[in-house]
């Protein structure tokens, strides 16, 4: 079923939604009249009313003050409101990119145009982003092997490869553990800020583990294969707003460097496991279609 999140873009003008419920996971904290929750740098709001399958992800900056949570939005406002400083499109705004991996969109009457057609709901939806929003996917994988070590084989006779997946909070859904590319922020540090955070659960981490653990990935994400580049046919998509990604592909090719690592799912994943790569697989938008790509590129077994 759809959210009347998707259909009415005023449920959301603030980027937060005016009416807000939040699930009773972790403490709730009170803002701005609204109830939220706050899970690291992510709070999860959900407008009355609508299921909470339809929860959505709202990256946050705050302080603590006199014991309650401030909290500053980052998301746009509504085109339509009349601001100082007006959004600028197809190029960098201020240290926001809004440049398209597809090139140069439409812009009608100031408003993004979808390059991919029409979705049949307008608006920016539960995006953050007028035009395109920008993610990163890391690929993390690793020959599956037998207790001896001996590389595994499919049905096919190819080796098998294993990638590691999450499981969304707020679909449940399985997919690579990535997310949205912070303002002013590089691709290549989203990649392994993501994994960190959603694989290796690293928002709960101390100061000294947190030591640890960039030098147990700086081994891994020494070098990585650019896999995609592009527009992704992900559900959040309206015909102003939609998802661009670059998925990077990080191969341990001897298990030495990921026998180091520790996994522990955090911030907006619930699970995290190695996954055999499979043209069965159902994952969240397009993320098996990276997964077929980094499979030929092995000579893996699909």
């Amino acid at each position: 079923m759809r959210s009347n999140l998707r259909r009415d873009p005023s449920l959301h003008k603030d980027g937060c939604g005016v009416e807000t419920e939040m699930t009773k996971r972790k403490r709730p904290v009170k803002s701005n009249g609204h109830e939220e929750e706050k899970i690291g740098r992510i709070v999860w709001a959900q407008v009355k009313g609508v299921p909470r399958t339809m929860m959505w992800p709202v990256r946050l900056e705050g302080v603590e003050n006199g014991g309650k949570y401030t909290v500053f939005c980052n998301a746009d406002q509504a085109i339509t409101e009349k601001v100082d400083t007006p959004l600028s499109f197809n190029g960098c705004d201020g240290k926001i990119n809004r440049v398209s991996h597809m090139g140069d969109y439409e812009l009608v009457d100031g408003i993004p145009r979808n390059p991919q057609g029409r979705t049949g709901l307008k608006g920016r939806g539960t995006l953050g982003r007028w035009g395109p929003n920008h993610a990163a996917d890391p690929i993390v994988t690793r020959w599956k092997v037998d207790e001896s070590g001996k590389i595994i084989k499919g049905p096919d006779g190819k080796p098998v490869l294993q990638f590691v997946s999450v499981q969304r909070r707020d679909n449940h859904q399985w997919a690579l553990p990535g997310g949205m590319v912070d303002a002013g922020e590089v691709v290549t540090a989203t990649v392994r800020r993501e994994f960190g955070e959603e694989a290796m659960n690293s928002i709960q981490m101390s100061s000294e583990e947190k030591k640890r653990m960039e030098k147990e990935l700086d081994e891994l994400f020494a070098t990585g294969r650019e896999i995609f580049r592009g527009y992704v046919d992900d559900p959040r998509n309206t015909d102003n707003s939609w998802m661009e990604t670059v998925a990077f592909n990080f191969h341990d090719e001897d298990g030495s460097c990921l026998g180091k690592i520790n996994l522990c799912a955090g911030d907006d994943a619930m699970n995290v496991r190695w996954t055999d790569l499979s043209g069965t697989l159902d994952l969240y938008a397009s993320h098996v279609d990276f997964l077929e790509e980094v499979a030929k590129f092995h000579n893996a077994s699909w």
